[in-house]
């Protein structure tokens, strides 16, 4: 059995134990307004100014095989992006990381998608100051989502390069605050699709990439790996991605990424919280490389789902009794 295999198979078997649980958090535990529901039954009110104008930020952490991975970085990451919008969570983060450990464990479920998010509220800054705006905060955990399905994981993905549809430049909305203001990359995404292609890739409109739809890009080319610097989230799944090339002996860039570098490039991989190191084999309906899932790809893989064991940037949930 091949390590992928190996992966998947001990996550396919964590989820049928949880699929047996009479658990009523199995499917998704959320935290609004002071209390613990089940994920499908969570409301938020119709005027709160995240659903109206996405007046928020938000951060994704991930549990996997029932340790919490990096959850500091992403708390700090959160703590930044509040600042630099101007919102104030009205839970501290040490209560913030107590209740989703807490939700974690009342769940059950062992490889999760975490998702911690503060609004403005309900009041707009159109006609009030940002401190007389009460903030909320909500709290989710739900069952690990793959962007990147098994099979594909495996063979490579289809991506393109966008045409008609840029990155919205920093200047209008700072990509390194984490936001739900997908207007670009929603329109990358149809038109990826339209072109029989999986995913996109968004320029920066100068002739340099930037990143995918909710992901960062890495290309490699002899041995190095190159990252876009700006108009992009500064993930950290890249993050731990970076760490394990450096722990494997791969060097790496933080840099303007030309978009010609993408067609000359020896392998391509997009990385984000779900779905973790994603290879793409064909970019604009041709082949990447050789066209298969490359040697630096399967170790980069390797090297960062064996990091989620890793005490050092990692914890484990102590599961409530069944």
């Amino acid at each position: 059995m091949s390590y992928t295999d190996h992966i998947f198979t001990d996550y396919r078997r964590r989820v049928a134990e949880l699929e047996a649980s009479d658990n009523p958090f199995t499917k998704g535990i959320a935290y609004i307004a002071g209390e613990y529901v089940p994920l499908n039954e969570a409301r938020i009110p119709i005027l709160d100014q995240g659903f109206l104008h996405s007046d928020l930020t938000y951060d994704v952490p991930g549990v996997w095989n029932g340790r919490f991975f990096r959850l500091d970085d992403h708390l700090d990451r959160f703590e930044k992006s509040c600042a630099q919008l101007r919102l104030k969570s009205p839970l501290p983060r040490q209560e913030i990381r107590d209740r989703l450990v807490e939700m974690v464990a009342k769940s059950g479920i062992r490889d999760a998608y975490v998702m911690l998010i503060v609004t403005r509220g309900l009041r707009f800054v159109r006609q009030y100051a940002p401190e007389e705006c009460d903030n909320f905060c909500y709290l989710m955990v739900m069952p690990y989502l793959w962007v990147m399905d098994e099979v594909t994981q495996k063979t490579g993905g289809t991506a393109v390069i966008t045409r008609t549809v840029r990155r919205v430049p920093p200047g209008a909305i700072d990509p390194t605050v984490k936001n739900l203001q997908w207007g670009d990359f929603t329109r990358g995404l149809l038109e990826a699709r339209d072109r029989g292609a999986m995913y996109p890739i968004l320029t920066d409109g100068d002739a340099n990439l930037t990143e995918g739809s909710g992901f960062n890009v890495i290309l490699i080319k002899d041995g190095k790996l190159y990252t876009p610097k700006k108009g992009v989230l500064e993930g950290v799944t890249r993050k731990s991605v970076l760490a394990v090339a450096e722990t494997l002996g791969y060097p790496y860039t933080i840099d303007d990424v030309p978009v010609e570098l993408a067609y000359q490039c020896d392998e391509i991989l997009f990385v984000t919280t779900a779905g973790g190191v994603m290879p793409i084999t064909t970019l604009d309906g041709q082949p990447v490389g050789d066209g298969k899932v490359g040697p630096i790809s399967k170790a980069l893989w390797r090297g960062y789902w064996d990091a989620h064991a890793d005490p050092s940037v990692s914890f484990a949930v102590h599961y409530e009794p069944a």
